[in-house]
């Protein structure tokens, strides 16, 4: 099959419906000739439903990233379906989550902004360091971020633990350069998916769009974000590493 991922195999995280960026970069993947494993979070079931509307099947795996075990498991279980001494090209990293109280700056607790920066950042390095033992030649990894350069409306805690990915993001790039491993994200604009629902005031966020987006930006379309998922696992991007590309209309450039 031809295509600017013809032959490489790619985990996908963060798959929960078809609005979220995360199936867009599995689906594209695919077409672009990719073997494609999923994994889920609680609602498995869920995830093997959706991964039905993949233009090919994709076996989906159990992954908490805040479980060690699960952890510790990932490789094993990626070997069970590509085979022994086939390993994995790429990784997308498409997972975040905060309690109500990390969308309450003054107010937010401890214990709402640590377990925001554990799944939404260290995840990262957990996640990266689950597969390295099925990447022996290498590969892309590929996250998934909100522009922390600002304090945005109601994002409080998230944009904070947004801050640690994208930072944790450089250090791995620092890091695992010497094994060929490339670490960047994607910085995309806000789209309605099923995590923007758990954001009190999205749509006040995400109207700056409305307005600022020179190229403009539509909410309802995680594609274009996707594209640039898949142009980062490829191999137009060899020496590019500890990057944040921008695919959000434009917004992050524009002045007062």
């Amino acid at each position: 099959m031809s295509g600017i991922l013809a032959g490489k195999r790619i985990l996908v995280t963060g798959v929960i419906t078809e609005s979220s960026i995360a199936f867009h970069a599995a689906k594209l993947a695919q077409e672009e000739g990719a073997e494609v494993i999923l994994t889920g979070f609680g609602r498995v079931s869920l995830v093997e439903r959706i991964a039905k509307r993949l233009p090919k099947p994709a076996p989906v795996i159990e992954l908490d990233v805040q479980n060690q075990e699960q952890l510790d498991g990932l490789a094993d279980k990626v070997r069970e379906h590509l085979g022994e001494g086939v390993g994995l090209d790429g990784v997308v990293h498409s997972i975040a989550f905060g309690p109500q109280g990390a969308f309450n700056f003054l107010g937010g607790t401890w214990e709402d902004v640590g377990t925001a920066v554990h799944v939404s950042a260290y995840s990262l390095k957990a996640l990266t360091m689950a597969c390295l033992p099925v990447m022996p030649r290498g590969g892309s990894i590929v996250g998934l971020t909100f522009d922390a350069q600002f304090a945005w409306p109601k994002y409080d805690w998230m944009g904070v633990a947004k801050a640690a990915l994208e930072s944790t993001s450089r250090y791995l790039a620092r890091d695992l350069g010497e094994q060929n491993v490339r670490c960047n994200l994607v910085s995309a604009g806000p789209i309605k998916s099923m995590a923007a629902k758990s954001i009190p005031g999205f749509e006040e966020l995400a109207d700056v769009w409305n307005h600022r987006a020179p190229i403009g930006w539509d909410l309802t379309d995680p594609e274009p974000a996707g594209r640039g998922v898949v142009a980062l696992l490829s191999d137009w991007f060899p020496r590019t590493t500890g990057e944040i590309v921008h695919v959000d209309g434009g917004v992050h450039m524009m002045g007062a």
